[in-house]
């Protein structure tokens, strides 16, 4: 393959393809923003990436720019509220995993100092480079996946299963699953 090209799945719409080529797979240290993808990877289990990435500004206006203090001092009254005034899942549960999420993610920012330290140990605090040749040979969910889903789910978070960090860990770049010849790829790890 001597041409550059663009991974498959980011090809079939212009938020997709943006996002594609800057952002996903791009490490991602600010706790802020990998709240930010928490939050987004869990609104997304049973819908298209699409339709969060059509409602992030809805997202990021509906929970305070992923404040945490002020994340944290909301429950599930503020639901309904969300609900009818921002442009975000209507998933009841989703939206108040939001408010328990973020208590849970200022208890880890305690103990490791930030959630960065604490999310980037399930791959030894560096990109993991895969050399996948087509979409079918990604996985779904992986050992470290499996490990961090355990670890959240025991400290309290909410929609974060193994396919789920998956995701998110190819979204934050703790995993680097461009295909191989993609425009994107990285040669080293990071």
């Amino acid at each position: 393959m001597n041409e550059k090209m663009t991974c498959a799945w980011a090809l079939k719409h212009p938020l997709e393809r943006e996002y594609h080529d800057n952002e996903w797979g791009i490490p991602v240290h600010d706790d802020t923003t990998l709240f930010e993808f928490i939050t987004l990877e869990g609104a997304q289990a049973g819908l298209s990436w699409l339709t969060i990435l059509k409602k992030r500004e809805g997202y990021r206006s509906a929970f305070e720019s992923y404040d945490l203090d002020t994340l944290s001092q909301y429950d599930e009254n503020h639901v309904a509220a969300i609900i009818e005034q921002f442009d975000v899942v209507k998933h009841k549960a989703k939206i108040a995993s939001v408010f328990s999420n973020a208590r849970a993610a200022l208890l880890l920012i305690e103990e490791y100092g930030s959630l960065s330290n604490a999310l980037w140990q399930f791959v030894d605090h560096k990109t993991i480079i895969n050399h996948w040749q087509s979409m079918d040979q990604v996985p779904t969910a992986t050992d470290a996946s499996k490990a961090m889903s355990q670890f959240l789910k025991k400290r309290g978070f909410k929609f974060v299963g193994e396919t789920i960090c998956y995701a998110f860990m190819q979204a934050t770049g703790m995993v680097d699953d461009h295909l191989e010849g993609c425009c994107k790829k990285r040669q080293q790890e990071t």
